[in-house]
């Protein structure tokens, strides 16, 4: 045999007994449409395209078209060039209703390709033009007209249908005294397996099937890092746009391209050149050299939709960035929300320069801001490689809604099509006249306020507090207290020694009204040698009434407009909470203008002084979990178990204080929100917090969710192991900020260095393990990415029983066989606050002395 066949022979051997998949550079590169009816409508003669492709005359194609009895359509041409595409030089005009009718010899999928171009004619101003189209089936557009402009452009629009008969109608309803044109219509088959049944939900997580109930529009097909792609040049007649214009920071990124017969794609058919031709996967957009500390940003691109439509998302890819496996992780984020975590190219496909895609489905409520959001960024752990994210190609399909409709809530039924006129009309209306009714109830209000300020007693400023004179014009306080005490206060109504009943008290039941006096003679008429804590509210002082109970008085700065708020917000939020973890209110003052909330006193005061900054002697790990447990399951409360969930959105080791048996409980509610509702993923909020320990995405995007609370306790928790502060000026750069400072250490193995060295030694080293975890999961940089508060609480009991269990005398080798198996409970511990159901740990106010230490 010659040598060069002998070669051939044994090349051929290996790769069939070779394990790995195998890989071809033009897999089913070609596709033979069974329909393929492309219609040059108007022109008096085929026109042939640059890609080969044929377009029939309108002689050629009359056979397609019906139109109703003694109505004549008309034609128009021009003979200059209007566009690249000779397409646009001809049109057919529609002054009533017509319809092209085709044969389909293999239902499935097919192309619906239509050219408008208003062409000038003697008798139609076909810029005016106002008309619907619609198929057998979909609403493609309703009421459409070309855009307004001096000088018109060519408008393509390309859907995708599911034809399941074996005819097919498209039909073109010019509105009351109106026309309808077109000027050329692709109807082809496209392969059947081009769009699956399923993809990749992302609102919420999940699968999503049925996708061939669905018709689609393309909206945006890109070739990401590359150029233009013409129709020529795919397969499938596709033109392919560069993505520079939609890079929100094209700085961030760069370009990357190879020879295009290096990309593969594998022979099990589930990617093919009919999904992407091979220049979409041989250029990608990769990260930029970053010039900042920290090189994990994300590369962004973002795309105008109509935030009334889901829409399908396909992402191709293709690792030709990488010289070895397993070296590229990374995330895709759409609209915000996790795509896909730690995506893992080489390990999808088995090698390198691979074709590969995804789909993901957008719903209507993450594009309410009228955009699609498409992020790529490195994956965050020890073995996530080199820094770095690609992107290949981008496709954005809106999809058909529950009217059948891809233009508004308008269905097929010509009968019931709604102008959208009329629509818009009606809604304006309704504002209006809402508009209204709010102006007129404003007016009154005022009017209202005025009125009863204009009527004060001479002497209000002492005998009233400052919300006692805003109570309604037509109910004396007297009786308005009778209505609602005893519905509303569980202690009745306590009236003061002025005569007042207090306003608060008996509509929000938030315990005892205290009279300024009593307060006064408590504290030792305010004296500074009782102050125990200082906040941005006002001074906290320790107060003993004449039973020998201690107080915890947190008097709030009348000058303050922050203290104002606080205050309210205090109030409400305390008002409907009650759990063993969270701070009890016992009652108010707001006599004489001011604005005090008493609480119980906490023996051990705040979390941090028993940590560093003070001579209080070091508590043991032990007493630290336990600490982190009670705070995290009061905060497991907070987001789960109210009617209405609540961000605390100040969680710090001041604000967990300890009682006199260091059982810890949350405190300070100034800066609180209600969570958002079910239908939301956020609540838009000015950022507040403190440094150090805000959540980086609500900074950045100004969006308040549960897991900024989550974040703010993954440093409480580290702030705990390491004993020093969120934040620390003093130190070196790198060092300054904890949260970044732990993750470093942590990342290299070396988180024991750090740990507060009064309980170095005394750590189990699994307890330890799961403890970190725990903490660092909070610290993730998405949100979405973060364990809820009921995870976190199951870490942390674990990592206690793990500590318990090690020091235990006399245990076997293999001790976690005599632990909880609390995996088995992690379930119900999500929806009972962990370890104690929420109603175990909830309960009327105690009266246990407590402290509440100001911000």
């Amino acid at each position: 045999m010659p040598p060069k066949l002998s070669f051939l022979f044994l090349i051929l051997l290996l790769s069939f007994f070779s394990p790995t998949p195998t890989f071809s550079a033009s897999s089913s590169s070609s596709f033979s449409p069974p329909d393929n009816y492309l219609l040059d409508c108007g022109s008096p003669k085929p026109t042939v395209l640059p890609d080969g492709r044929t377009f029939r005359s309108d002689p050629q194609s009359s056979s397609f078209l019906s139109t109703p009895e003694n109505v004549q359509t008309s034609t128009t041409n021009i003979s200059t060039n209007i566009s690249s595409s000779s397409l646009y030089l001809n049109a057919r005009i529609f002054p009533d209703q017509s319809t092209y009718s085709f044969f389909i010899s293999q239902p499935g999928r097919h192309w619906l390709r239509l050219y408008f171009y208003p062409l000038p004619h003697p008798l139609y101003n076909l810029t005016a033009a106002v008309f619907s189209v619609a198929t057998d089936s979909t609403v493609l557009l309703h009421d459409f007209t070309p855009p307004n402009s001096v000088v018109p452009s060519p408008i393509y629009k390309e859907y995708l249908i599911n034809i399941t008969s074996d005819r097919f109608s498209l039909t073109f309803i010019p509105l009351k005294n109106s026309f309808a044109f077109i000027n050329a219509i692709e109807l082809v088959s496209a392969p059947s397996s081009l769009i699956p049944d399923s993809a990749t939900a992302v609102s919420p997580a999940g699968d999503f099937s049925g996708l061939s109930q669905y018709a689609f529009e393309i909206s945006y097909r890109l070739n990401v890092g590359g150029q233009e792609i013409i129709s020529k040049n795919d397969p499938l007649s596709r033109t392919w746009l560069p993505d520079v214009n939609f890079l929100k920071i094209a700085s961030a990124a760069q370009n990357k391209s190879v020879s295009p017969r290096i990309v593969k794609y594998p022979d099990d058919g589930g990617v093919t050149p009919l999904f992407a031709p091979n220049s979409v996967y041989s250029s990608a957009v990769e990260m930029a050299e970053s010039d900042t500390v920290d090189p994990n940003f994300n590369i962004t691109w973002e795309l105008t939709v109509d935030p009334s439509f889901s829409y399908l998302v396909r992402l191709h890819f293709c690792d030709i960035i990488s010289k070895s496996l397993n070296n590229l992780y990374f995330n895709v984020y759409l609209n915000g929300l996790m795509g896909v975590s730690s995506l893992d190219l080489s390990t999808l496909t088995s090698g390198l320069a691979v074709a590969y895609y995804r789909d993901f489905v957008v719903n209507a409520s993450t594009a309410s801001n009228g955009m699609v959001r498409v992020q790529v960024g490195p994956a965050s752990g020890d073995n996530s490689g080199t820094p770095n994210a690609i992107l290949n190609g981008l496709e954005v399909m809106k999809m058909s809604n529950s009217a059948g409709s891809l233009d508004g809530l308008f269905s097929v039924d010509g009968s019931t099509i709604v102008s959208r006129s009329q629509t818009s009309a009606t809604k304006r209306r309704i504002i209006a006249v809402i508009g209204l009714v709010m102006g007129i109830g404003a007016m009154l209000m005022l009017a209202t306020v005025f009125i009863r300020w204009q009527k004060r007693p001479q002497d209000w400023e002492k005998r009233n507090s400052f919300s006692s004179w805003l109570l309604p014009l037509h109910v004396s306080q007297s009786s308005f207290m009778s209505k609602v005490g005893s519905h509303h206060h569980p202690f009745g109504s306590h009236r003061s020694k002025s005569g007042y009943s207090g306003f608060f008290s008996s509509t929000l039941g938030i315990g005892r009204f205290f009279t300024f006096a009593e307060l006064q003679d408590a504290t030792r008429n305010f004296d500074e040698k009782a102050v125990i804590g200082i906040g941005g509210f006002g001074k906290v002082y320790l107060g003993e009434l004449t039973d020998g109970t201690k107080l915890a008085v947190k008097r709030g700065n009348p000058q303050s407009e922050q203290g104002i708020t606080e205050f309210q917000t205090e109030i409400q939020m305390l008002s409907k909470l009650r759990h063993r973890h969270l701070v009890s209110l016992m009652g108010y003052c707001d006599e004489q203008s001011e604005m005090i909330l008493v609480y119980e006193y906490m023996a051990n005061g705040p979390l941090r002084d028993h940590l560093y900054g003070s001579n209080l002697p070091p508590i043991s790990w032990k007493q630290r979990l336990e600490i982190c447990i009670g705070a995290a399951r009061g905060l497991h409360y907070l987001h789960t178990g109210a009617a209405q969930g609540i961000i605390h959105r100040d969680v710090k080791t001041t604000n967990i204080l300890l009682d006199e048996n260091f059982v810890a409980k949350v405190a300070d509610f100034g800066l609180s929100k209600a969570a958002p509702s079910i239908e939301q993923t956020h609540v838009s909020t000015a950022v507040k917090g403190s440094f150090g320990y805000l959540d980086p995405e609500y900074f950045r995007r100004q969006q308040l969710t549960e897991k900024s609370d989550v974040y703010s306790f993954g440093v409480v928790l580290f702030e705990v192991l390491c004993a020093r502060p969120a934040i620390n000026p003093a130190l070196p750069r790198e060092q300054v900020n904890l949260a970044e400072w732990a993750m470093q250490w942590h990342r290299k193995g070396l988180l024991d260095k750090i740990i507060d060295p009064h309980i170095v030694g005394s750590i189990s080293p699994m307890s330890l393990k799961k403890y970190v975890e725990a903490a660092k999961n909070c610290l993730a940089d998405y949100g979405v990415d973060r364990p809820s508060m009921g995870d976190v609480l199951w870490n942390l009991e674990y990592a206690l029983q793990l500590q318990e269990a090690s020091l235990q005398p006399n245990l076997p080798e293999d001790s976690s066989s005599k632990l909880i198996n609390l995996e088995a409970l992690q379930d119900k511990g999500a929806s009972s606050g962990g370890g104690a159901t929420i109603d175990e740990d909830c309960g009327t106010a105690s009266v246990t002395p407590l402290f509440n230490q100001g911000r």
